[in-house]
């Protein structure tokens, strides 16, 4: 597309209005003038969005604030959020999440431009799908106490250990992965940030299935997997400050609508509720209205919060410890959204056929809200230090080596 950093907004929202007309598929873009995002998924599988986004890709729009050496259009901050607004009613979701909200602040925090040139592109075009491996069985809220050994052996690295809960490590490409690289330093300074290819010897990777139902996460067994030092992000032993980066671009990726990330993990929105209350009759019940009222409003909140913290991504800044503020809305949020989902179902929320309702998928689904992410109570005493300055948890081992 032709635009710049200097382009004006009008010439820019003047440009995607005539680039949707003649790449968007006609079925899509009359649904969304007609329904926005819940009628385009009507008319359009998931493979059918997959096969045609490489053109999405192409334009530049997936990230239209990167610069164009990395797969965007160098476009300032605030003409992104006008083609967004363009671009909205048609559904045009960022294949690649972990990679685009995960891996890519790292990148743009501690990386090469020689990392940052090989990765990003095949990441926004979604040729290289990307996943996490931070957490342990032994290391999960207290991620820093990782047992996860990487040694080196010229300018190579050999990494054995476990990691658990890796979202979609099934059909990855490459993870992001923290492992020890100084058992005798205190625990968040001997650890070292990598790149790591899962397609050789030494990953095992194995489905973990979920009480919905659906496999989503997996346990990685390393055993000596082999790492280039190229493939180092920051400094040896640094790994947890360049977590940092990575740990607030996943809290503000899942902090829901207005995110710019994944808007729900776990059931459907409140707009879903309001279908379901009409259909039971029940939007006639105050207390029903009364529950309705509430949750719109709370979503309405945490979109507005949200789009705050992704002004501040957009201008160049990390998203900081306010992401942890969504999250914690979040995950308690949707899980009070799902519950009403079930009661409104009824006796039918009981027992279903193996494939129906969703509703209830989405009510278990969703109790791993407050978990994931990092925990709430984490992510309370992030909000609590780093955005009320309160005093931090007294730590006895502050200091002691990790060994």
């Amino acid at each position: 597309m032709n635009l710049g950093r200097d382009t004006p907004a009008s010439t820019a929202v003047g440009e995607v209005r005539g680039w949707i007309e003649a790449n968007v598929p006609r079925a899509w873009i009359d649904a969304g003038r007609r329904g926005g995002a819940a009628a385009v998924r009507e008319v359009r599988a998931r493979a059918e969005f997959e096969a045609w986004y490489p053109v999405f890709a192409a334009s530049g729009l997936v990230v239209p604030t990167w610069p164009v050496a990395y797969g965007g259009l160098d476009l300032a901050p605030e003409i992104a959020r006008a083609i967004d607004v363009e671009l909205r009613p048609f559904n045009l979701g960022r294949l690649n999440p972990l990679g685009l909200n995960n891996t890519a602040p790292a990148l743009y925090a501690y990386g090469s431009e020689d990392q940052r040139l090989r990765f990003l592109p095949p990441m926004v075009r979604n040729e290289e799908k990307w996943c996490q491996l931070f957490s342990e069985p032994g290391a999960g809220s207290d991620l820093a106490s990782l047992a996860t050994r990487a040694e080196r052996d010229g300018d190579m690295w050999g990494v054995t250990g476990q990691k658990v809960w890796s979202t979609w490590a099934h059909f990855s490409d490459f993870a992001i992965l923290l492992a020890r690289t100084d058992p005798d330093a205190p625990k968040r300074q001997g650890i070292t940030y990598f790149l790591l290819d899962l397609h050789q010897p030494g990953v095992e990777v194995r489905p973990l299935r979920h009480l919905g139902g659906e496999v989503e996460f997996n346990e990685v067994f390393l055993d000596h997997a082999l790492v280039p030092d190229a493939y180092r992000v920051g400094e040896i032993g640094q790994g947890w400050k360049v977590a940092n980066a990575t740990l607030s671009g996943e809290r503000q990726m899942v902090s829901g609508a207005g995110s710019g990330g994944v808007d729900r993990i776990g059931g459907r929105g409140v707009e879903h509720l309001l279908e379901l209350s009409r259909a039971s009759g029940r939007d006639r019940d105050p207390v029903v209205r009364q529950r309705l009222m509430r949750v719109l409003s709370e979503e309405r909140i945490r979109d507005w919060t949200n789009q705050r913290v992704r002004a501040q991504v957009k201008a160049g800044r990390a998203p900081g410890p306010e992401s942890s503020v969504g999250k914690v809305h979040q995950g308690e949020l949707n899980q009070r959204i799902q519950l009403l989902a079930t009661d409104l179902l009824g006796a039918g929320a009981m027992a279903w056929p193996i494939d129906q309702p969703l509703e209830v998928r989405g009510m278990l689904r969703s109790r791993a809200n407050t978990i994931e992410g990092g925990t709430t109570e984490v992510n309370k005493n992030i909000v609590g230090e780093r955005v009320l300055g309160l005093q931090r948890e007294h730590d006895p081992l502050q200091g002691a080596a990790w060994r």
